[in-house]
Formats: C-alpha cells, sequence, structure tokens
C-alpha cells in the first residue's frame, strides 16, 4: 500500500471495494487533520518520495535526469517547472495510444478536461484509478468539519443541484470529461456508504442524464416535494445555483401541476429511469402545490430559499474568484443566509477544504491537506490593480526556479502561483491559481484564492485569457473593413446583473462619416468572436445554456481617452497607464455605459462538439 494511504488508513474506519478510503467518525477525521496538518513538512517529504520511486522508470523523470533518486534536493534541482503546452506531447501520446509509462507507473485510466489552451480545446489532465479514493477522501472531511459548526446535519436532506456533463473518447480509446462528471458516475458516488451528509434530495438518475433541462427540472421537482427536510442547499458553483433558482422562477406553474397531482409531464420528462426514481417521491399534494404556488406568484423573490425551504440552514456554493460577482444575487434570494464554500479542487488535483465555513465570503481561506500531493509556491507580484490580471512567463530560469517554496515555508500575506506534482503524474506543474497566505492550521498554510492567472473574463466555468480575447477580437474585427472602419480600442465586462450571464464588449471604431455599417455586421462580429473563443465557452454556450449571447456595445470616439482620465484621476501614471482588456470597477462601468451609442448581440450559437479537434479529424 502506498505511504498516503497509509496515512490515512490509520483514521478511516473502513476501506470500499475500489481503494476509496472513508472516514465514519468525526473525531478521528478531525484527529487527522490535526496530526498532517502538524507534520505536514514529513508529510510533505513522504508523499514526494512515495510519487517518484513509484514512478521512477517512467520516461519523463528519466527525460529530465533524475535516474531514481526521491529526494526533495535532487527533484529541484533536476525537474522542471512546466505549464500545460510542456507536456501537451507526452500527454498527446497517451491520449493516442501509446501505454507505455510516460509521465506514471500507473496506466492513465482517464483524462480530466479543464479549461481551454492556446488552441481553443481544453486541457487533459491524466489521471489514474487509485485518484478517486484520495478525492473521495476530502470530501469525508467536510461532514465532520462541518458539524462542528451546524450540528443536526444528520437530520434532514441536501438540496444539491448536481449535473453531468459530456464526455469524448481520445483516440487511444481513453475517456476525456471533467472531473465532478467523472466523479458523479463512479461507484464512490453513486454506491457511497451510508452517510446523512450525502443524504441529497435528487435520486442519482436525476443528477446522471445528461438532458440539462429534465435534470434541472427532476431535481427541483423532488427538491420541492421534499421542502422540509432540506436544511442546506447548494451547486459546484454560485452560478450554477442561480440558473436553478432562475428556472424555477420560470417554471414553477409546471412543478407545481405535477406536485398537486402526483404525475410528470412525459411529454417534458422521457427519461423512464428519472420518471421511476421521482414517482418514488412524488406523490398528489395539493397543500403543497398551493403553498409553491402562493410564494412564487408574490411580486418579489427576495428570500425566497427560506420560503419555500424553510429549515434552510446554508447554500453551499463556491463563491470565491470570479464567482464573487453572484454573492449579491444570492444574499437577495436567500434573505442573507451564510454562503458556505467547503473545498478546494480543481482538475489537475483536490488540494484543501475550509476549516472555517461559516467566515464571511470575503475571508474564506483553504487549508492545504498535504496528503494530496507534494506542494510548491512561486511568489507572485500583482501588478494591474484596475483588472487584476497577472502575468508570468511561462518557463522559468534557474534562479526563479529557486524562488519555489515548501509548503511549510510560505510567508503570510505574500502572494503565490500554485505548482503540484501529482499521483497521476504532473511534476512541479503551474496550476495557474493566485493564492495568499491568510494564515496557518498547524504547520499547514491556509490561503485565499485570489484569481486564475491571466484570466480576464469568466461567467460560470469559462476562463477567457488576454491572449485568447485579443485574438478573438482582431479577428472580429476584419469584418469592418469592407466599410472603411477600424477598430480602435477596447476592453471587456463579465455582465452577471441576468442568468445566464455574458461578456460585454466595447468597442470604439473609427469609420467615415458619410460610412453606414449595417447592424448584421457588427452582430457578426459578436458571433465571430464567439466562434474564436475556447471550448470550455463554447459548450456554456451551445450545451449548458450556462452563458448568454455575447454583446457589443459600441462606444462614442473619445470614451478611451475619458477612460484614462479616470484612471489618472485614481492615481495612475500616465507614462505606465494602458488600456485594461477587462474591466470590474462600477464607477468605469457605469463611464462607458453612459457613452454607448449602439449594441448588438451574436444572433446565434458558435460551433461545439465534445471531442477535440484533431479527434474530430482523425475520426
Amino acid at each position: 500500500m502506498s505511504v498516503a494511504p497509509k496515512i490515512l488508513s490509520d483514521y478511516a474506519d473502513g476501506i470500499d471495494g475500489v481503494g476509496g478510503i472513508f472516514v465514519e467518525n468525526n473525531n478521528k477525521a478531525l484527529k487527522f487533520i490535526e496530526d498532517v496538518t502538524s507534520d505536514a513538512d514529513e508529510v510533505q517529504k513522504r508523499v514526494l518520495y512515495e510519487i517518484l520511486s513509484r514512478s521512477a522508470n517512467t520516461e519523463y523523470l528519466q527525460r529530465n535526469g533524475l535516474n531514481g533518486c526521491s529526494d526533495r534536493e535532487t527533484f529541484k534541482k533536476w525537474m522542471p517547472v512546466v505549464t500545460y503546452e510542456d507536456l501537451r506531447p507526452d500527454i498527446e501520446r497517451i491520449a493516442n495510444g501509446d501505454t507505455s509509462p510516460i509521465l506514471c507507473s500507473q496506466p492513465i485510466s482517464e483524462f480530466f478536461t479543464s479549461s481551454g489552451t492556446s488552441a481553443g480545446e481544453r486541457k487533459l489532465m491524466p489521471s489514474i484509478e487509485e485518484e478517486l479514493g484520495r478525492r473521495s477522501l476530502l470530501y469525508s472531511l467536510l461532514r465532520p468539519v462541518m458539524s462542528q459548526f451546524v450540528p443536526g446535519l444528520d437530520q434532514g436532506k441536501g438540496m444539491y443541484f448536481l449535473f453531468v456533463k459530456s464526455e469524448a473518447k481520445t483516440p487511444g480509446g481513453l475517456v476525456a470529461r471533467p472531473v465532478l462528471t467523472s466523479y458523479y458516475k463512479s461507484s464512490h458516488f453513486k454506491d457511497k456508504p451510508s452517510d446523512p451528509y450525502t443524504n441529497y434530495t435528487s435520486p442519482n438518475t436525476t443528477i446522471l442524464c445528461l438532458d440539462s433541462y429534465q435534470s434541472m427540472y427532476s431535481q427541483l421537482l423532488c427538491g420541492l416535494c421534499q421542502n422540509k427536510e432540506v436544511l442546506r442547499v447548494g451547486a459546484v458553483f454560485a452560478s450554477g445555483f442561480i440558473r436553478a433558482i432562475q428556472f424555477l422562477e420560470k417554471h414553477w406553474g409546471l412543478l407545481c401541476r405535477d406536485i398537486r397531482t402526483g404525475t410528470i409531464d412525459s411529454t417534458r420528462i422521457t427519461d423512464v429511469s428519472i420518471i421511476e426514481d421521482v414517482l418514488k417521491i412524488l406523490k398528489p399534494n395539493p397543500k403543497l402545490a398551493d403553498f409553491i404556488e402562493a410564494e412564487c406568484s408574490k411580486g418579489s423573490w427576495k428570500g425566497i430559499i427560506p420560503r419555500l425551504w424553510p429549515n434552510t440552514k446554508y447554500i453551499d456554493v463556491i463563491v470565491t474568484g470570479t464567482m464573487s460577482q453572484y454573492i449579491p444575487t444570492l444574499d437577495y434570494y436567500s434573505n442573507g443566509l451564510p454562503l458556505v464554500c467547503t473545498m478546494y479542487a480543481s482538475s489537475e488535483c483536490y488540494f484543501g477544504i475550509n476549516l472555517n465555513p461559516l467566515c464571511k465570503p470575503s475571508e474564506v481561506s483553504y487549508t492545504l491537506i498535504p496528503t494530496m500531493a507534494f506542494f510548491e509556491f512561486l511568489p507572485v507580484n500583482r501588478k494591474n490593480k484596475l483588472t487584476g490580471f497577472i502575468s508570468e512567463s511561462a518557463s522559468l530560469d534557474g534562479k526563479e526556479k529557486q524562488e519555489l517554496v515548501d509548503l511549510v515555508n510560505v510567508k503570510l500575506g505574500q502572494d503565490y502561483e500554485l505548482v503540484v506534482t501529482t499521483y497521476a503524474g504532473l511534476y512541479r506543474y503551474r496550476v495557474g491559481d493566485i493564492l495568499r497566505v491568510a494564515g496557518f492550521k498547524n504547520k499547514a498554510p491556509q490561503f485565499n484564492f485570489i484569481c486564475r492567472k491571466n484570466v480576464v473574463l469568466s461567467i460560470d466555468s469559462d476562463k477567457t485569457d488576454e491572449v485568447e480575447l485579443q485574438n478573438a477580437v482582431k479577428t472580429a474585427a476584419n469584418q469592418l473593413l469592407p466599410f472603411e472602419a477600424s477598430l480602435i480600442e477596447y476592453t471587456s465586462y463579465a455582465d452577471t446583473s441576468a442568468v445566464p450571464g455574458h461578456y460585454v464588449l466595447y468597442w470604439e471604431i473609427s469609420v467615415n462619416d458619410a460610412t453606414l455599417i449595417p447592424p448584421s455586421v457588427f452582430e457578426d462580429c459578436c458571433f465571430a468572436v464567439e466562434e474564436s473563443l475556447n471550448s470550455v465557452y463554447r459548450q456554456g454556450r451551445v450545451w449548458d445554456k450556462s452563458i448568454g449571447p455575447l454583446e457589443i456595445k459600441v462606444v462614442d470616439n473619445g470614451t478611451f481617452n475619458k477612460l484614462m482620465d479616470f484612471a489618472l484621476s485614481q492615481g495612475a501614471s500616465i507614462n505606465q497607464y494602458k488600456t485594461p482588456r477587462c474591466v470590474k470597477y462600477v464607477p468605469i462601468i457605469e463611464l462607458l455605459n453612459s457613452r454607448v451609442i449602439s449594441s448588438y448581440f451574436s444572433p446565434k450559437c458558435p460551433r461545439w462538439t465534445p471531442d477535440h479537434k484533431q479527434w474530430c479529424t482523425q475520426n
């Protein structure tokens, strides 16, 4: 058995048939957290030793001259700090069917898809079978932590809106899908041991349905039928939870009809397995239907969550990073119920948990669990305060590599980029998350999530960086050339005032006064931008419906000069000023909107397929 599971098995009450460890005793789980954070550096040393010794024969480690060494000093001396582009050739070999030990000694079991590459395609993060057990352990720590702050959670249910997304197969036959889709489809989720903390109102069939309408409708229906039993509500991201509430706002009449009659309209819900499972919960209940109808038909939806689910204690959603833009909407719908961020995870690795879950959203910090991976941290400096944009070169020289610090050596208040070495074959990989040290749990640091490096726009799970936006705008602006017009300057804004949110581009153009540009040209520009954006964005537009049509607002000439004047009045240097490619500051948005002379939306959805472009070509 591996080193990390040995550490965990001392605290676990059971191990399931596929190696997933679950902690049933709250005290044992809390003791595990206490012990691994108290001895964080030694645990990290053991984790790195295990990763390197297990994969000593891999092509990647041998290629970089590690020669079977597994100590931290040799590792830091020889192993490069890398980005996805550095690993792409090796990952593509695995995706195309090469089963030799390239990155990991254990077989790659699947790929987790992450946000887009420079070519607009999803990143493929390798995974191995045992990773599901490791990630399941982190989930099992959430209940004991939460129970310290909110007693009685075992006396009711959680209404969580959880969804799977489409998946594809690589040419070599490996599944490529989002990490949560993999988890929800795994036995760790579907056959999880009895645990009041994972007692959800939604049957698994409603979660696993790919049809977003049927999944959302049936999950809401089940949640409404069990409204008195619901103690907590949530989704993965704040944006997803708000979509669920606004779906209810649109369809409450149909839901009330089904609750009143105890039947499901089979013209809308066609999945037989969903119908069977929902009918086990749905019984004729005219009184409940009348209650829901009375609440939903009131003029205001303020506080609709505690009105419909009166025993709700908190909302469990991610509201850090770009999701913080949804906090006012959540507060409106919930009458200020606590917003809880429980864990910090990504496609690359699951990292840590929030040990103070009832803190304010602005104070959320995550304690990295030292058994999950080997962690290093690259110091960074925040640059443009107007946008929060951080730019760092992809490759590091020898001196910069030496600046990386270990988990226990980070400094309070300092910002770092997270670098991980995982069991599944990532070595000194730059995750791209910018974290700030907020405190310590024993010897393990606690981090505020600040932002994704280089990301300027995000509505849901999409992440659009400055280079990608620039290329998309440049391509679209070519539509103006036949009219002897050109783009002078632009910026952007993620508008989440409605759901779904959408990208807004502010364009200042140079055009002959006598030239009339038809509205259809600007609509084509909107569509051209969307066509140029990454696969994650296009999936949000086409499949998930989590992103609305892109909008271009044409502003009056001289607008960006006024924007510069405003920045200078706020203390910016005229020598260093450059137009921000994304704006978030309310006075700037108000200034831009006050000078809009026309606006246009994308007339149709961009093209999207779950497969990578190169797979479609090969197949």
